[in-house]
């Protein structure tokens, strides 16, 4: 059985990052001391994952790593900011699995590597399985993608694929254990569109990353922006063995309402569609246009009556 300290020390005190990535004093006192760039505006969001509800648990380790850390990141891609740091604060029930947590470690540390991500300090407690990760990031002033920039005629588009996360979710709950299954694999590591965001600042009217659903944020922008929405469903790119997995409609149902997609969902003038394509053709990553922005209220060309999407509280009169 680890100490508190002797698991932080073992597991999460990477190598320590260095000046040039804006660290000044990182894991191991009281509070991390870091540098933003001069002249970048910070951005910053936290999440929490908690076993046998964002996440089976049953899962293996080094995914939940992996999707505690992308799920925050995703926050970044979508507000067109790269990442720099990220704070951890595990909640474990006991602390004597060594092969769990290094394996839960590898899935963390892998990400943050990938993404120039510092580790940079955290907490680790006694209880329920959980994992709250804050990331920060960097963006230019005046650059930032928000939800509340999309404009009437706009186009909305989606980055990748939609549906993956709610097929794999399916599948892992059917017995399906193959990990290197394209829907598990989406599910299990989802990959937050960091590169994408960047290269989408300029161009992108709005912006939001696809955690709940489909249309559940989109309503967050057409709220956050004052406008509604022409939908075309028959042009949701749908993720890899989808339909073979769920038929027809349920893969249409699970890239409208599914979540843990984490692609990014656009407001984008007509006249910057042809660049941002560019853009993401150079990351291998196409861009679909599903709609446009209206500036009659509400969704069109879907049935949306009681569709809420994910909601931990969904409150009095929800379905």
């Amino acid at each position: 059985m680890h100490s508190e300290f002797e698991l932080i020390t073992r597991f999460f005190t990477p190598d320590p990052p260095g000046a040039e990535a804006g660290v000044t004093l990182g894991v191991g006192d009281d509070c991390t001391l870091l540098a933003p760039t001069p002249g970048q505006r910070l951005a910053v969001s936290v999440d929490t994952s908690v076993a046998g509800i964002h996440f089976p648990e049953d899962a293996p380790a080094m995914a939940v790593g992996h999707r505690a850390l992308a799920v925050s990141l995703s926050d970044l891609a979508a507000m067109g900011a790269r990442a720099r740091w990220c704070l951890m604060s595990l909640t474990l029930p006991a602390a004597d699995d060594d092969a769990w947590l290094a394996d839960f470690a590898r899935g963390f540390h892998e990400l943050c590597d990938a993404t120039g991500t510092a580790l940079v300090g955290g907490d680790v407690t006694r209880g329920t399985l959980s994992i709250g990760v804050t990331v920060m990031g960097e963006v230019p002033p005046e650059q930032a993608l928000t939800r509340s920039g999309a404009r009437p005629g706009d186009l909305l588009a989606v980055t990748g694929w939609l549906g993956g996360g709610a097929g794999g979710l399916t599948l892992w709950q059917r017995g399906e254990r193959d990990t290197g299954h394209p829907l598990l694999r989406r599910y299990l590591h989802p990959l937050p569109r960091l590169e994408a965001g960047l290269a989408l600042r300029g161009l992108a009217s709005a912006a939001i990353d696809i955690s709940d659903g489909l249309l559940a944020d989109l309503g967050h922008v057409l709220e956050a922006s004052g406008v509604g929405a022409e939908l075309m469903s028959d042009t949701l790119p749908l993720a890899e063995g989808l339909v073979a997995a769920l038929g027809e409609e349920g893969a249409r149902q699970a890239g409208l309402h599914g979540g843990d997609d984490y692609e990014l969902l656009l407001g984008l003038p007509p006249e910057h569609l042809d660049e941002a394509r560019a853009r993401l053709a150079a990351l291998d990553l196409p861009l679909t246009v599903i709609g446009r922005v209206s500036d009659q209220p509400g969704v069109q060309g879907v049935a949306v009556t009681g569709v809420r999407g994910w909601q931990h509280f969904p409150g009095e009169g929800a379905p």
